[in-house]
């Protein structure tokens, strides 16, 4: 991961699953796409230029330039073993607006929550949820049985144990 999405991007590769995921979700009537920085922003955008689309991505700490008022919540993170903090401007995620999630992973599922409560607390609509990659033995899925959305991975991994990587067929 580290090697196309996590420290280094592989813009070729990013084309691609941008396209996939686009592909995907042509059809569900989004009007932005939304991301958690900074590893979902490569994803996010390269499916967003296919699909005409701006994007905005949570920040995890607050820059002065930010307003006042602002969107948080607070989610454990996978990558960091700690809390932290995600903030959307009020001014790039407003309501009436139909927004598509798209992450670079989904294992536990916390990180998508998070951004799955700052779309509701904007008062916009979850209209579907794209990931690069699913731990699907990490369960994350499981929160959202209750949002009747559609949810795609463009890969699933179904065990990590013994060294091995196993994907669904």
């Amino acid at each position: 991961m580290d090697g196309f999405i996590n420290h280094q991007v592989d813009p070729q590769l990013m084309d691609q699953c941008g396209q996939k995921l686009a592909r995907r979700f042509r059809r569900i009537g989004s009007t932005k796409i939304l991301t958690a920085e900074i590893s979902g922003i490569a994803p996010a955008v390269s499916t967003a230029f296919h699909l005409g689309l701006p994007v905005v991505y949570a920040r995890k700490s607050k820059p002065i330039t930010m307003p006042d008022q602002i969107y948080l919540t607070l989610t454990p993170s996978h990558t960091k073993g700690r809390i932290v903090e995600l903030i959307v401007s009020p001014e790039y995620l407003g309501p009436d607006e139909n927004i598509l999630i798209i992450d670079d992973f989904l294992a536990s599922g916390q990180t998508i929550m998070g951004l799955v409560r700052l779309i509701h607390a904007s008062g916009s609509q979850l209209v579907g949820i794209g990931v690069l990659i699913e731990k699907r033995f990490e369960g994350g899925q499981k929160l959202f049985s209750d949002l009747d959305v559609p949810i795609e991975s463009l890969a699933v991994i179904t065990d990590m144990s013994e060294g091995k990587i196993i994907f669904a067929s």
